[in-house]
């Protein structure tokens, strides 16, 4: 799930949230009873998600409706640094965790990367659709109703993902729900041999660096890194399957490149994006 913590214009516009309407199951999703109730608010121009309580979830602005909002959701974008520019139009993309559709929106929209999402929740996929702008499923952009600890595990995706982004949290925001060894063995997995993860670690019971460590031994080789974290607590940490480490002015050439075409704050990113040693 995309996540922030609330602010106090969230919780101000909580008073006005509306319930999203259940979505059809299909068989590869979970039990829809356990699942919480989805939840929108809208403040300042900016419409927000919420599984039941005052956390928020993930956001838009309701006039530029593809375009990313919130900053840790920008650095989850990190990945673009990665790849050279000529490269990107072959690429492809899986969020686990839809969260308010705000990177899945951007991957197959902004970036015009086939893109496919990952979401437990068919409340969630239900309220993207009707309150924040998703698509519908078409040859580009996929959204599938399944459990993402299932889809790191079967093979049908397996070493076809160039750019995956992880972003799993439940109501309470907690710790990440998807947070072994095991599972980013199975994010690697998924990725070419070139490809890219980038993960959202934030809540009160987060441990970073146990989540570092577990990110480590499922991946084994590699490059990592990790943006500071936001004053709202959010840090993207970063792992590159393969390939060499990049010196920075190819990063810095990659920002310039990534700024002034997809209107990312890429220039201050290499500020606080730092290798994991």
């Amino acid at each position: 799930m995309s996540l922030s913590k609330s602010n106090p214009a969230a919780l101000s516009a909580l008073r006005s949230m509306r319930k999203a309407p259940a979505a059809r199951s299909t068989p590869a999703s979970k039990s829809v009873i356990a699942l919480p109730d989805v939840n929108t608010s809208e403040f300042q121009g900016v419409r927000y998600l919420h599984l039941g309580s005052e956390w928020v979830q993930g956001s838009m602005i309701i006039k530029e409706p593809y375009q990313i909002h919130l900053e840790y959701v920008q650095r989850m974008m990190g990945w673009l640094l990665f790849f050279s520019s000529d490269s990107l139009p072959e690429r492809s993309t899986m969020q686990l965790g839809l969260g308010s559709g705000a990177i899945t929106k951007f991957c197959a929209k902004v970036l015009q990367l086939k893109t496919t999402a990952i979401e437990l929740n068919p409340q969630v996929v239900a309220a993207c659709r009707l309150w924040f702008k998703l698509p519908d499923d078409s040859d580009q952009l996929q959204v599938v109703l399944a459990d993402a600890q299932d889809v790191v595990a079967h093979a049908y995706w397996r070493g076809q993902i160039d750019a995956l982004q992880v972003d799993l949290y439940d109501a309470e925001a907690a710790a990440p729900v998807l947070d072994s060894a095991e599972f980013y063995q199975g994010c690697k997995s998924l990725l070419t041999q070139d490809g890219v993860m980038s993960v959202n670690l934030f809540g009160k019971n987060s441990q970073f660096d146990q989540s570092v460590a577990a990110i480590r031994s499922g991946f084994g080789e590699g490059q990592f890194w990790a943006f500071r974290p936001t004053k709202e607590g959010n840090t993207v940490v970063i792992a590159q399957r393969g390939g060499v480490a990049l010196s920075r002015e190819v990063l810095a050439e990659r920002a310039q490149f990534i700024q002034e075409k997809y209107d990312l704050p890429a220039d201050k990113w290499l500020k606080v994006l730092k290798p994991l040693n």
